[in-house]
């Protein structure tokens, strides 16, 4: 029997989720480790420390004021303790400032008092999970990034604060749309069944572009960015720079009943007792995103818009570019419009910060630091810096006065990714070179590169050559051409990831050096499974019948659509009183609700609660078909055209190129 559409459709949006299959061509070894620093690499950072000033340890006086209860070793073992080896002074394979940075995450162990009323969880996620005192229990702001940890750090909170710990959930708020804080929401909803969500404007949209649509891409990619598959020690992942890492688990998405700033940059609301003043800043850190002030307790969430460090204004893992002035000004508004009340300043990354003066000092630089990311980017662009080098040249841009600040340095953005960012919202990848306009796919241009350098022997040996004396960034660019055009020259593989690694070290940003390092673990011993995945069962779960036909659309081979010509249906779902017409044509799919059935080859009657069912692997399609839930009428083979030219994701593509197994590549 052939399968319908929506059936085979599920199975492909499930299958996704599935964790990165080991490659077959390459043993794994479980038992990786890293080499050790060259003397090159630990001169470098040694140098690096020369720089830096330690003495300035208000961050750990922060981030460790408060505490009520340290975690327990069920709550630590979500993520925390295992980067227990974090101590004393910087080894040579972490650059010291990066490691600064690492050691002040590891501060935070515990449930921790913000003021009255508020609270927050740090240690347990890559974010905080916050509690804000409400009139009849407790308001959630954001909630981590899966639902166990949630579930862990949610009890533990409970079993130990203060006041109201017997009291419930009734709130749950999302800053922004981003997976560590919204990931966890499942677990709190389990929990408080009752509890009613808030999210920030166009929250779900912006979920499914960034996690959905281009998820298979993105989860692959996060891997690289937070080290997902490294081990925790010197030579792997020490810090993920806005908390120590991610926990691991199932992303959830619980839809929000309310969605705030829907009609305007500003909206105040009551909730559960509490005025809340919500500010809309989609466009900064996140495409969807708010901060909050509330005015009786002169408090001021800043969600992710500061933290101590700088951030990305393009994310490495792949995202929508932020703009940097808005970011700056949105930052200005709040200094403008809170500053001269406010007493606390919170947020979902790191601690606090604390007193009217501090938390004003604090803004300015957080706002000039990203004021100056778009600015002298844009000042160097206008005077012929290309995007490849103005990386480097708008270092030489900061003043000394943001350099000495530990709170603007590069451990989640860098200056040099960030230009770049602001380059290319600006004025595109393209910088006018017409070499660059169209050059030859990576292989054949690679192929082409080491034939005219005399060869990959010859190469090799200037690469080797260069690599003794520490000049490991164009060792890379050297290499990498080596080992794309010729992936089973052992030779340029493992002198490719020495050199990875090395760069890796000697870096300050922490997605940077769990590039560098997770490139050399994939040259030397192929793909390790541990990928998070963001777009799970629970979060397509969400998704409209719209949504879920844009996201089918993705994964059309256009090809083989188009030899299966026009191809129409309509799915009435009743339940939710909605008509989607689909339509095949040219190679697409696409999609629009209608007020009532267009004429079409098929038509699928199914509530929308069923499809929902269908997602989360509760039901199946044929199931509701035989007792009646669901009607299928007109040409039958309408759904099996559109299903057979759907095509499967690879959750384990390649990125740097893999070792060829008996003589293929």
């Amino acid at each position: 029997m052939k399968k319908s559409l929506i059936s085979v459709s599920i199975i492909a949006v499930l299958s996704f989720n599935s964790l990165a299959a080991q490659h077959e061509h390459e043993s794994i070894s479980v038992n990786y480790q890293g080499k050790d620093a060259t003397a090159q690499t630990a001169q470098a950072n040694n140098d690096f420390a020369k720089h830096l000033n330690f003495s300035d340890t208000a961050a750990f006086d922060q981030a460790s004021k408060n505490l009520i209860a340290k975690l327990d070793s069920k709550t630590a073992a979500i993520l925390r303790a295992d980067f227990e080896y974090i101590s004393g002074k910087a080894p040579d394979t972490v650059n010291p400032s990066l490691y600064r940075q690492a050691k002040l995450n590891m501060v935070a162990d515990g449930l921790y008092k913000v003021r009255d009323g508020i609270y927050q969880i740090r240690g347990t996620d890559l974010a905080n999970m916050t509690l804000i005192r409400s009139e009849h229990g407790w308001i959630a702001y954001d909630v981590l990034l899966t639902k166990e940890a949630a579930k862990l750090s949610l009890k533990f909170a409970m079993k130990n604060l203060p006041e109201g710990g017997d009291l419930p959930v009734v709130a749950m708020i999302y800053s922004h749309s981003h997976v560590d804080h919204f990931g966890g929401s499942r677990g709190v909803q389990e929990l408080y069944p009752d509890v009613k969500v808030y999210g920030s404007n166009n929250i779900t949209k912006e979920i499914v572009d960034e996690n959905v649509l281009a998820g298979n891409a993105m989860s692959r990619r996060v891997a690289y960015q937070y080290g997902s598959t490294l081990d925790k020690n010197d030579h792997g992942i020490v810090d993920a720079a806005l908390g120590k890492g991610l926990s691991k688990g199932e992303i959830t998405y619980v839809k929000p009943d309310y969605t705030l700033n829907s009609e305007g940059k500003w909206e105040t609301l009551t909730i559960d007792g509490l005025e809340m003043v919500f500010m809309d800043a989609s466009g900064t850190e996140a495409t969807s995103e708010m901060i909050t002030y509330i005015p009786s307790m002169k408090a001021l969430w800043t969600a992710e818009l500061t933290y101590q460090g700088m951030h990305n204004i393009y994310t490495l893992r792949g995202a929508k570019v932020r703009d940097a002035l808005k970011w700056s000004k949105d930052i200005n508004t709040m200094i403008n419009t809170f500053g001269g009340e406010v007493k606390t300043l919170f947020s979902a990354h790191t601690a606090p910060i604390w007193g009217n003066s501090e938390i004003n000092d604090f803004l300015r630089l957080q706002r000039d630091n990203y004021g100056l990311i778009h600015n002298q980017t844009l000042r160097l662009a206008n005077q012929g810096v290309t995007i490849q080098d103005i990386g480097d040249a708008i270092q030489e841009t900061i003043p000394e006065s943001i350099i000495k600040s530990w709170h603007t340095n590069g451990y989640h953005g860098s200056y040099s990714h960030n230009a770049k960012a602001v380059y290319n919202m600006y004025l595109g990848y393209f910088d006018m070179n017409p070499a660059n306009l169209n050059p030859l796919p990576t292989h054949p241009e690679a192929a082409k590169f080491v034939d005219y350098m005399g060869g990959a022997n010859a190469v090799i040996k200037r690469a080797q050559s260069d690599y003794s004396q520490g000049e490991y960034r164009f060792v890379a660019t050297a290499m990498n051409k080596v080992v794309m055009a010729d992936p089973g020259n052992n030779t340029a593989r493992q002198l490719l990831a020495d050199t990875y690694e090395q760069l890796g070290y000697q870096s300050e940003t922490a997605g940077w050096r769990n590039i560098y390092l997770t490139g050399a673990q994939e040259l030397r011993i192929g793909i390790m499974p541990g990928a998070p995945k963001t777009a799970s069962a629970d979060v397509i779960s969400e998704m409209d019948m719209p949504t879920l036909f844009d996201f089918l659309a993705v994964k059309i081979d256009s090809i083989k659509a188009a030899k299966q010509g026009l191809v129409t249906m309509n799915i009435i779902t009743p339940d939710d009183k909605r008509i989607l017409y689909v339509e095949m044509s040219n190679g697409n799919l696409s999609n629009i609700e209608v007020t009532k059935p267009k004429p079409a080859d098929a038509n699928l009657t199914v509530n929308k609660a069923d499809v929902t069912r269908i997602l989360m692997g509760q039901t199946k399609l044929k199931t509701l078909l035989l007792n009646g839930t669901a009607k299928l009428s007109g040409d039958k083979t309408a759904f099996n055209k559109i299903a057979s030219s759907l095509v499967e994701f690879k959750p384990d593509f390649e990125i740097v190129p893999l070792k060829p197994v008996n003589g293929t590549h």
